[in-house]
């Protein structure tokens, strides 16, 4: 009989370790929690979303910061893409942090439903931070960092984002919409791109909540 499953995942280019428990017998699976590995012992990073952030990125084309879930608390991440010319007749997919098979989805509603003609371009998505994110709030800033390295314009400044985008083209709500949005403005973001099911009754001071229904709308919005 097993009290708790812990899994370490980690970086080797990283300092840090993140520990997640998928089994709990007295408490919440699905937390993670992030530490730092120093000369006396781990030590507990209480804000994450500091670390996984690089201001100097986020005004670069191709880099939009989303906000994730992760057990009982709002993750901040960046999702950085790149779009090259194709050398082949196969142009590649390549995910690191989101499913490969989800990304060639996107990629597909994206040239579908949001005037997005990628043709034979290279796609290349990254989670900064070496972090895995299961969850589909990630599909909309995914797309978003996509259309901004293809056109090499940065989104607008101090953006983050979430939302599910389903196959005709919709931005399908998330759970703890509000919470996310709390703590995007806690760390100083300005606005959010959100589906229009998620926009909260009394948006928190500082930031600058737009819902949005469709693709179209979050690509216009975001430039």
């Amino acid at each position: 009989m097993v009290d708790t499953v812990l899994y370490f995942e980690n970086d080797p280019a990283s300092r840090y370790t993140m520990i997640r428990s998928v089994k709990n017998r007295f408490g919440a699976t699905g937390e993670m929690g992030v530490f730092a590995m120093t000369g006396s012992g781990f030590r507990e990073v209480r804000n994450p979303s500091a670390i996984f952030l690089s201001r100097d990125t986020l005004t670069e084309p191709g880099s939009v910061v989303s906000i994730a879930w992760e057990g009982s608390r709002a993750l901040l991440v960046e999702m950085q893409a790149l779009v090259a010319d194709g050398g082949g007749g196969y142009p590649k997919r390549v995910a690191q942090g989101v499913e490969q098979n989800r990304l060639s989805l996107l990629l597909a509603v994206l040239q579908r439903h949001g005037d997005v003609q990628l043709g034979p371009e290279d796609v290349f998505v990254n989670v900064v931070g070496g972090l895995k994110i299961a969850e589909t709030a990630v599909d909309l800033p995914t797309l978003l960092s996509v259309v901004s390295s293809f056109r090499d314009r940065p989104c607008r400044e101090g953006l983050v984002s979430f939302g599910e985008v389903g196959l005709a083209g919709e931005v399908r709500p998330v759970r703890y919409g509000e919470e996310r949005i709390a703590a995007a403005a806690k760390q100083g973001f300005s606005c959010a791109i959100v589906p229009r099911a998620n926009a909260p009754r009394k948006v928190p001071a500082g930031i600058e909540v737009i819902p949005v229904s469709r693709i179209r709308e979050a690509v216009d919005a975001a430039f």
